[in-house]
């Protein structure tokens, strides 16, 4: 679905929430799957744990149009338990890593990571692309620190991390190249970490695990965390700045009160109108929603960030209030399959908007907001750039 602008949603959003919330759609790889859009059904949908994350089933519809069926059917996303108490265990061992004291302990770590980043940006000089500059490099900086990775290797995690969220740019070999490379370097990493533990998520979870975890969950621990920690915040990073800086009287806001950066980090997610294709779920039993009755093998698409336009779930949703509390968005998925990392996330997120309120508070934008252009063919939408200066 095609929008005015980059920053703006596709106007089907609002004609398929009124009339046809149960909407059939064709995929990048020719399957349909059934796309929904209002809230209560996406937060029903993402809530129930009769739709899973099977995406390798025999009947379920495959997401791209190369064989493998990308990264929700990739070799990692089949490792891990996926269901049931498996995937609850795998989430316990790793949650710890993502608590409210762990984030207070990795702030200021970040804090120094993006005063680097926005740093360089400022002596190379303005026009610059924010996003090139600070949101691509800082999740990967991050999420290689989490897992004891050395800084050297950061480029290597940013290639196979577009290259495995991407959803037509590569061609199936080159999708294989980079899901082997990946391996292999994680494997290498592993028994590294097996030989000289560190202080790090992978070296954690192999001494300090109850039971002795085999080597190909660890790998693919370390690929998963990557992928959905990376692009993810990497693209929202960009969309934040863009939707702050495209109306001058939000950054001026947030200026004259840099106390409103937590709500501001919450609105902009739930503003984001671009988050890229939706949260895949599979059926494997008939079930009703939106007053439509889904038949077993049924793929559905939940279009979190249609669910958050939604006027029926919050008042003035076309409007960004950057003091808007509560903000009970879904950016984050819902239920027991929420997105781990959001504490993770959501520090990054504020962390950026700090640093900038405190070192640029001149910002702005180095093009007219209409001219910013949408990233095509990821799994999850961003800006191809963002151009500032100050």
């Amino acid at each position: 679905m095609s929008a005015p602008a980059a920053l703006d949603p596709p106007a089907e959003w609002e004609r398929l929430r009124r009339q046809c919330p149960v909407a059939a759609v064709r995929l990048p790889s020719g399957d349909q799957a059934s796309l929904l859009t209002r809230y209560d059904d996406v937060k029903q949908v993402l809530s129930d744990p009769r739709f899973t994350r099977l995406l390798n089933a025999s009947d379920a519809a495959r997401l791209t149009d190369s064989d493998s069926g990308g990264v929700f059917n990739s070799e990692m996303a089949n490792t891990l338990p996926q269901e049931g108490d498996g995937h609850q265990r795998w989430r316990r061992m790793i949650s710890k890593w993502f608590t409210a004291k762990r984030m207070a302990a990795l702030r200021p770590g970040v804090v120094a990571m993006a005063e680097q980043l926005v740093g360089e940006m400022v002596a190379s000089g303005a026009p610059a692309d924010l996003k090139a500059s600070v949101g691509f490099p800082l999740p990967v900086w991050v999420i290689c620190d989490l897992l004891g990775v050395p800084d050297a290797d950061r480029a290597k995690f940013a290639h196979w991390s577009d290259n495995l969220l991407n959803l037509t740019r590569y061609t199936q070999a080159e999708t294989d190249a980079a899901q082997a490379e990946f391996g292999a370097y994680m494997l290498a990493h592993v028994t590294a970490k097996r030989a000289e533990p560190g202080d790090d998520l992978l070296s954690d979870l192999i001494t300090g695990a109850a039971e002795p975890l085999p080597d190909t969950i660890l790998v693919a621990t370390g690929q998963a965390l990557l992928v959905a920690g990376h692009e993810t915040t990497a693209n929202m990073i960009g969309k934040m700045l863009g939707l702050l800086l495209s109306d001058r009287r939000r950054w001026e806001h947030l200026l004259a009160d840099p106390s409103l950066v937590r709500t501001a980090v919450e609105e902009a997610l739930r503003f984001d109108a671009n988050p890229g294709i939706g949260m895949p779920r599979y059926l494997g039993e008939e079930v009703e929603v939106g007053g439509e009755v889904l038949p077993r093998g049924t793929t559905v698409l939940c279009s979190m960030a249609a669910a958050n336009r939604d006027e029926g779930a919050f008042g003035t949703a076309g409007e960004m209030d950057l003091t808007r509390s509560p903000n009970p968005h879904l950016a984050f998925g819902a239920g027991s399959h929420s997105c781990l990392g959001q504490a993770l996330a959501r520090t990054e997120l504020q962390v950026v908007l700090e640093v900038l309120v405190r070192k640029l508070p001149s910002l702005a934008l180095a093009v007219e907001p209409g001219e910013l252009r949408r990233v095509e063919g990821l799994a999850v939408g961003g800006l191809r750039e963002l151009p500032v200066r100050w």
